[in-house]
């Protein structure tokens, strides 16, 4: 059960990594931009791209922040501890679906098994956290029963 917990940690890093690179990308090309672009006679022009060029700067500066939150968030995991009680790292059973309590990256498949990542605050998240085998929740008008929880 921890191999299963290794791959599923390794796969939301890997979410996280390529997210991470292709905004550093992103910002390179802008920042590249910003300095290739001379100044041109019509001046106004000119301008407004670099006020363009500065504001996608701006958003992908913060998209650069909420991924290194998350990644610190990732990093403080303790994957190799396993508890009855749901709680961030945890593996849950559902009736419905199976989920991995870390970061949002959505749909992992392992071993012919689904998993969703998702992270402590989305809604079904807080409707598990805290509870343990056999207890039921209802989510989206369907009723869950947690089946087990590594």
């Amino acid at each position: 059960m921890i191999k299963l917990k290794k791959d599923l940690y390794t796969q939301c890093q890997l979410f996280v990594d390529n997210r991470l690179q292709a905004v550093q990308k992103t910002i390179a090309e802008i920042q590249e931009s910003l300095t290739s672009e001379t100044k041109s006679s019509a001046g106004d022009k000119h301008e407004t791209g670099r006020a363009m060029l500065q504001l996608e700067r701006e958003k992908a500066g913060q998209q650069l922040a909420e991924i290194q939150k998350i990644n610190q968030l990732l990093s403080i995991i303790d994957i190799s501890k396993s508890t009855e009680i749901i709680g961030i790292g945890s593996i849950v059973y559902t009736t419905q679906a199976n989920y991995f309590i870390t970061i949002s990256a959505g749909e992992i498949k392992i071993d012919d098994h689904s998993f969703y990542a998702i992270s402590a605050n989305t809604p079904i998240a807080k409707l598990l956290l805290g509870k343990t085998k056999g207890d039921q929740i209802q989510f989206r008008n369907q009723d869950f029963e947690i089946i087990k929880v590594i």
